[in-house]
């Protein structure tokens, strides 16, 4: 994937449209919309749409973690990597809350801001303070993943996969579903792809004709389910669920292997692809502002151009928070990792001196 120090842009541009899919789904499930929906019984053309058009989000964030196990797989976290992650969510975390409180949206609440600056606080369903633990969990992972022999990897995967995903949805079996579980169950996925590579995983057409076929029927299941008076979004509406995890491991395999040579401008938007997911999704008061009071979703769903404001909404969020968080790496980020790596090096030549001295 890489040429010197230049990285092929197949992934990244799999992250941009990744990001943008999520955002979709927020767009319809956190303003409030879906409430109207499921509430709705009808099956008119625009609940249908609106069904669609929000059904990918946990979908989206399979592949994520799907990029983040192949790659990382075989790499090492280093503290450097770490605390990139973490500074930027709680930079992000404070900021945010301090602007609510101060502009008078949000009344201030020493609850709240504990919640917003610990983050791993909200393991139950919050995806960031899941991700930062399961962050942690990788160099574990990796030894058992380098350990294991093939077999054992697949006996593994297969046991995975049928708990938390064929059980919740074939079987309707109850499955207690945290995201860290599910974080660990595809990156050993991811890794199993990594470690063990065959032809049939470098068939760009077949992978996407699949992803296509899986789009066809993640969507053909939210319109039978609702005809049917289910769930529309049983198939997709968690990361385990097999359609949102079948369409994600497609689209993820043909984006691997999509070579698409080097774009500086893809890479360059990609890089920001995290912080434009911690600023949107930051917190429950951020999303009640951003859809419900600033872009207004619900008003717009009863208006006759509603798929206009769906789009343009959907673009707005990703270049103006792309450009935030442009801006806070080339002001904040890239200084303070120069400093880390500074101190790391003074730390490493110490020990090497001390060692010399022995």
């Amino acid at each position: 994937m890489k040429k010197g120090n230049t990285r092929n842009s197949n992934i990244e541009l799999f992250r941009i449209i990744t990001m943008l899919v999520i955002i979709a789904h927020h767009y319809v499930v956190n303003s409030g919309i879906a409430d109207i929906l499921f509430s709705n019984s009808s099956m008119g053309v625009k609940n249908i749409f609106y069904l669609i058009f929000g059904c990918g989000g946990k979908t989206g964030i399979n592949c994520f973690v799907l990029i983040t196990g192949y790659f990382m797989c075989k790499s090492k976290i280093t503290l450097r990597k770490f605390l990139k992650l973490f500074c930027e969510a709680e930079f992000y975390s404070f900021v945010i809350f301090m602007i609510f409180w101060i502009t008078g949206y949000e009344p201030f609440s020493i609850k709240m801001f504990i919640k917003n600056m610990i983050p791993f606080l909200d393991i139950s369903t919050g995806f960031m303070a899941c991700f930062l633990l399961f962050y942690l969990l990788i160099p574990f992972l990796n030894i058992l993943i380098k350990h294991m022999k093939k077999r054992e990897h697949e006996m593994l995967l297969a046991l995975c996969l049928f708990i938390y995903t064929f059980l919740p949805s074939l079987a309707k079996a109850y499955v207690v579903f945290n995201y860290i579980t599910w974080f660990i169950v595809l990156y050993i996925l991811a890794s199993y792809v990594r470690y063990y590579p065959r032809d049939i995983y470098q068939n760009m057409k077949m992978w996407r004709n699949l992803m296509i076929i899986s789009i066809i029927l993640s969507v053909g299941s939210i319109i039978v389910c609702w005809y049917i008076g289910v769930d529309p979004y049983f198939f997709v509406s968690d990361s385990n669920k097999i359609l949102a995890l079948i369409t994600a491991f497609c689209a993820f395999m043909f984006f691997l292997n999509w070579n698409i040579g080097y774009n500086k401008t893809i890479n360059k938007i990609a890089a920001s692809t995290f912080g434009v997911f911690m600023i949107h999704t930051n917190s429950i008061t951020m999303r009640r502002w951003l859809w419900r009071d600033f872009l207004k979703n619900r008003v717009w769903y009863f208006q006759n151009y509603y798929i206009v404001h769906m789009f343009i909404s959907i673009i707005i969020v990703y270049v103006v928070c792309t450009i935030i968080d442009m801006i806070r790496i080339r002001i904040l980020e890239k200084p303070f990792l120069n400093f880390v790596d500074k101190r790391l090096d003074m730390s490493n030549l110490r020990v090497l001196s001390t060692m010399d001295q022995k």
